[in-house]
Protein backbone atom coordinates (compact mmCIF):
# COMPACT_ATOMS: atom_id res chain seq x y z
CA UNK A 1 0.00 0.00 0.00
CA UNK A 2 1.49 3.38 -0.98
CA UNK A 3 2.24 5.87 1.74
CA UNK A 4 1.90 9.61 1.40
CA UNK A 5 4.56 11.99 2.62
CA UNK A 6 3.46 15.38 3.80
CA UNK A 7 6.50 17.69 3.95
CA UNK A 8 4.73 20.02 6.35
CA UNK A 9 4.22 17.23 8.91
CA UNK A 10 7.59 17.70 10.62
CA UNK A 11 6.90 21.38 11.27
CA UNK A 12 3.28 21.07 12.41
CA UNK A 13 4.07 21.78 16.07
CA UNK A 14 3.62 25.51 15.42
CA UNK A 15 -0.02 24.94 14.46
CA UNK A 16 -2.71 26.12 16.84
CA UNK A 17 -6.01 24.37 17.51
CA UNK A 18 -8.89 26.28 19.09
CA UNK A 19 -11.77 24.61 20.96
CA UNK A 20 -14.72 27.00 21.12
CA UNK A 21 -17.94 26.48 23.02
CA UNK A 22 -20.80 28.37 24.61
CA UNK A 23 -20.31 26.05 27.62
CA UNK A 24 -17.12 24.82 29.28
CA UNK A 25 -15.52 23.65 26.03
CA UNK A 26 -14.77 20.21 27.43
CA UNK A 27 -16.94 18.43 24.84
CA UNK A 28 -15.30 20.33 21.95
CA UNK A 29 -11.83 19.63 23.34
CA UNK A 30 -12.50 15.94 24.03
CA UNK A 31 -14.06 15.32 20.63
CA UNK A 32 -11.43 17.42 18.85
CA UNK A 33 -8.59 15.61 20.61
CA UNK A 34 -10.07 12.25 19.61
CA UNK A 35 -9.90 13.35 15.98
CA UNK A 36 -6.45 14.96 16.30
CA UNK A 37 -5.06 11.76 17.86
CA UNK A 38 -5.18 10.27 14.36
CA UNK A 39 -2.32 12.57 13.32
CA UNK A 40 1.32 12.65 14.43
CA UNK A 41 1.75 16.24 15.53
CA UNK A 42 1.59 18.30 18.69
CA UNK A 43 -0.41 21.47 18.12
CA UNK A 44 -0.80 24.30 20.60
CA UNK A 45 -4.24 24.01 22.27
CA UNK A 46 -6.40 27.01 23.11
CA UNK A 47 -9.78 26.44 24.74
CA UNK A 48 -12.20 29.37 24.58
CA UNK A 49 -15.16 28.49 26.82
CA UNK A 50 -18.36 30.44 27.44
CA UNK A 51 -18.47 32.16 24.05
CA UNK A 52 -22.12 32.92 24.65
CA UNK A 53 -22.60 36.29 22.97
CA UNK A 54 -21.94 37.83 19.55
CA UNK A 55 -19.43 40.19 21.17
CA UNK A 56 -17.46 37.27 22.64
CA UNK A 57 -17.60 35.54 19.25
CA UNK A 58 -16.00 38.60 17.63
CA UNK A 59 -13.28 38.57 20.32
CA UNK A 60 -12.62 34.89 19.59
CA UNK A 61 -12.45 35.62 15.84
CA UNK A 62 -9.88 38.37 16.47
CA UNK A 63 -7.75 35.92 18.48
CA UNK A 64 -8.03 33.20 15.82
CA UNK A 65 -7.28 35.61 12.97
CA UNK A 66 -4.29 37.07 14.84
CA UNK A 67 -2.95 33.53 15.36
CA UNK A 68 -3.38 32.81 11.65
CA UNK A 69 -1.42 35.94 10.79
CA UNK A 70 1.41 35.23 13.26
CA UNK A 71 1.78 31.54 12.39
CA UNK A 72 1.19 31.91 8.68
CA UNK A 73 -1.22 28.95 8.79
CA UNK A 74 -4.95 28.65 9.33
CA UNK A 75 -5.65 27.56 12.90
CA UNK A 76 -7.92 24.54 13.27
CA UNK A 77 -11.13 25.52 15.08
CA UNK A 78 -13.38 22.90 16.68
CA UNK A 79 -16.67 24.30 17.88
CA UNK A 80 -19.75 23.03 19.70
CA UNK A 81 -21.69 26.31 19.57
CA UNK A 82 -25.45 25.81 19.62
CA UNK A 83 -26.48 29.44 19.14
CA UNK A 84 -26.73 30.02 15.39
CA UNK A 85 -26.13 33.80 15.64
CA UNK A 86 -22.88 33.25 17.51
CA UNK A 87 -21.81 30.46 15.14
CA UNK A 88 -22.57 32.73 12.16
CA UNK A 89 -19.92 35.21 13.39
CA UNK A 90 -17.29 32.47 13.23
CA UNK A 91 -18.52 31.12 9.90
CA UNK A 92 -18.45 34.60 8.36
CA UNK A 93 -15.27 36.13 9.83
CA UNK A 94 -12.97 33.35 11.07
CA UNK A 95 -9.76 32.74 9.08
CA UNK A 96 -9.33 29.29 10.62
CA UNK A 97 -10.44 25.87 9.43
CA UNK A 98 -13.83 25.79 11.15
CA UNK A 99 -15.15 22.36 12.17
CA UNK A 100 -18.71 22.73 13.49
CA UNK A 101 -19.06 19.42 15.32
CA UNK A 102 -22.71 19.80 16.24
CA UNK A 103 -23.65 21.03 12.77
CA UNK A 104 -21.82 18.09 11.24
CA UNK A 105 -23.81 15.55 13.24
CA UNK A 106 -26.97 17.13 14.66
CA UNK A 107 -28.62 18.23 11.40
CA UNK A 108 -28.29 14.79 9.73
CA UNK A 109 -29.59 13.11 12.90
CA UNK A 110 -32.56 15.47 13.01
CA UNK A 111 -33.41 14.36 9.48
CA UNK A 112 -32.90 10.68 10.22
CA UNK A 113 -34.84 10.71 13.50
CA UNK A 114 -37.53 13.07 12.25
CA UNK A 115 -37.28 15.21 15.39
CA UNK A 116 -35.69 18.56 16.17
CA UNK A 117 -32.77 18.64 18.61
CA UNK A 118 -32.92 20.74 21.77
CA UNK A 119 -30.10 23.10 20.71
CA UNK A 120 -29.43 23.72 24.39
CA UNK A 121 -26.06 24.53 25.95
CA UNK A 122 -24.78 22.01 28.48
CA UNK A 123 -26.83 18.96 27.43
CA UNK A 124 -23.76 16.70 27.69
CA UNK A 125 -23.34 17.60 31.35
CA UNK A 126 -26.81 16.17 31.98
CA UNK A 127 -25.04 12.78 31.91
CA UNK A 128 -23.47 13.72 35.26
CA UNK A 129 -26.94 13.57 36.80
CA UNK A 130 -27.43 9.90 35.91
CA UNK A 131 -27.21 6.82 38.14
CA UNK A 132 -24.53 5.36 35.83
CA UNK A 133 -22.38 8.43 36.33
CA UNK A 134 -22.82 8.28 40.12
CA UNK A 135 -21.94 4.55 40.10
CA UNK A 136 -18.76 5.20 38.12
CA UNK A 137 -17.66 8.02 40.45
CA UNK A 138 -18.37 5.82 43.49
CA UNK A 139 -16.35 2.98 41.92
CA UNK A 140 -13.39 5.33 41.38
CA UNK A 141 -13.60 6.56 44.98
CA UNK A 142 -13.79 2.96 46.22
CA UNK A 143 -10.78 2.00 44.10
CA UNK A 144 -8.71 4.92 45.40
CA UNK A 145 -9.60 4.17 49.02
CA UNK A 146 -8.57 0.52 48.68
CA UNK A 147 -5.66 0.82 46.21
CA UNK A 148 -2.62 -1.38 46.84
CA UNK A 149 -3.96 -2.82 50.09
CA UNK A 150 -4.54 0.51 51.85
CA UNK A 151 -7.60 -0.96 53.50
CA UNK A 152 -9.13 -4.43 53.83
CA UNK A 153 -12.38 -2.87 55.04
CA UNK A 154 -15.48 -3.71 53.00
CA UNK A 155 -14.05 -6.65 51.04
CA UNK A 156 -17.64 -7.74 50.40
CA UNK A 157 -18.23 -4.47 48.53
CA UNK A 158 -15.55 -5.32 45.98
CA UNK A 159 -16.45 -6.54 42.51
CA UNK A 160 -12.88 -7.80 41.97
CA UNK A 161 -10.15 -8.66 44.49
CA UNK A 162 -6.59 -8.63 43.15
CA UNK A 163 -3.95 -10.64 44.98
CA UNK A 164 -0.29 -10.22 44.11
CA UNK A 165 2.91 -8.30 44.61
CA UNK A 166 2.84 -4.56 43.96
CA UNK A 167 -0.48 -4.13 42.24
CA UNK A 168 0.04 -0.40 42.00
CA UNK A 169 -1.97 1.11 39.09
CA UNK A 170 -3.75 -2.15 38.24
CA UNK A 171 -6.86 -0.86 39.98
CA UNK A 172 -6.96 2.15 37.68
CA UNK A 173 -6.53 -0.16 34.68
CA UNK A 174 -9.82 -1.84 35.57
CA UNK A 175 -11.77 1.28 34.75
CA UNK A 176 -13.72 -0.03 31.80
CA UNK A 177 -15.69 2.38 29.62
CA UNK A 178 -19.33 2.25 30.59
CA UNK A 179 -18.75 0.04 33.63
CA UNK A 180 -18.38 0.81 37.30
CA UNK A 181 -15.93 -1.78 38.64
CA UNK A 182 -14.99 -1.67 42.34
CA UNK A 183 -11.58 -3.37 42.61
CA UNK A 184 -9.60 -3.97 45.77
CA UNK A 185 -6.06 -5.26 46.05
CA UNK A 186 -4.76 -7.07 49.11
Amino acid sequence: MPTCHYPEQATMSNRTVFFISDGTGITAETFGNAILAQFEFKPRHVRLPFIDSVDKAHQAVRQINHTAEVEGKRPIVFTTLVNMDILAVLKTHCNGMLLDMFGMFVAPLEGELGIKSNHRVGRFSDASKSKEYDDRIEAINFSLAHDDGQSNKDLAGSDVILVGVSLQRQNADLALPGHAVRPQSV
